[in-house]
């Protein structure tokens, strides 16, 4: 069923999405800017000052879009300095290269190619676990093995995540990495190890219900398309 698979697993990413969108640019927020106390004061700042996230389709554009605090809506306030996705891909292409759209390509390889091995392996082991042989998973399975698959997964991701982050942002603030270990150690160096586990915590709790949607909504689909 390829293309019931395929279906399945774009509908139920989509909403996994969706879902998480917020908690993923508090994060970013976190892993890129020290004027924040922490998640709640995090959420509370963006809620006040902004009236609504922007979507990307690219990671690099969703980070530099995240990362704009500028009031939207207030007379008189800074102007974003980028107008939307479009205009945000167009300025990063205009004032820092082709090679700037690519900024944190490797490092975000690096953080998903193992992640996801770890993602996939954790649902179906805590699946199988939970599950009388000859039998599907129920819904409250599922829900838990797909909420604590995303955590197990960005636990492993979260460190890289920082780094990916970090070089993303870096053209925007006028600082360049000589890589990724450059980035490692200034970033190490600057902050210390804890450092690489920041937004370990709101990662935690977006990946929860994210995921367990995600794979509830896929096995949903799955098991009425029969």
């Amino acid at each position: 069923m390829p293309v019931e698979e395929f279906v399945a697993g774009w509908i139920s990413g989509a909403l996994g999405l969706v879902l998480g969108h917020p908690f993923d640019t508090v994060k970013v927020r976190l892993q890129t800017q020290n004027t924040y106390r922490g998640i709640v004061d995090c959420m509370v700042k963006t809620y006040r000052h902004e009236s609504a996230y922007c979507l990307a389709p690219f990671d690099l554009i969703k980070v530099r879009l995240q990362n704009q605090t500028e009031p939207r809506v207030q007379p008189g306030s800074p102007r974003p300095r980028y107008r939307g996705p479009v205009h945000c891909a167009a300025s990063i292409f205009q004032e820092e290269g082709p090679r700037g759209l690519f900024r944190g390509a490797w490092a975000l390889t690096l953080r998903d190619t193992p992640t996801l091995g770890i993602y996939f392996t954790t649902y179906e082991w805590l699946c199988r676990q939970s599950t009388p042989d000859g039998q599907n998973p129920s819904s409250a399975t599922v829900l838990v093995a797909g909420g604590f698959a995303g955590i197990t997964s960005w636990v492993t991701a979260t460190p890289l995540d920082v780094i990916k982050s970090r070089m993303q942002m870096a053209g925007l603030k006028q600082r360049e990495y000589r890589g990724m270990l450059d980035c490692m150690v200034s970033s190490a160096r600057q902050e210390g190890l804890g450092v690489f586990f920041r937004g370990l915590t709101i990662n935690s709790a977006r990946a929860f219900p994210v995921n367990a949607v995600t794979f509830l909504s896929y096995e949903y689909l799955l098991h009425a398309w029969g």
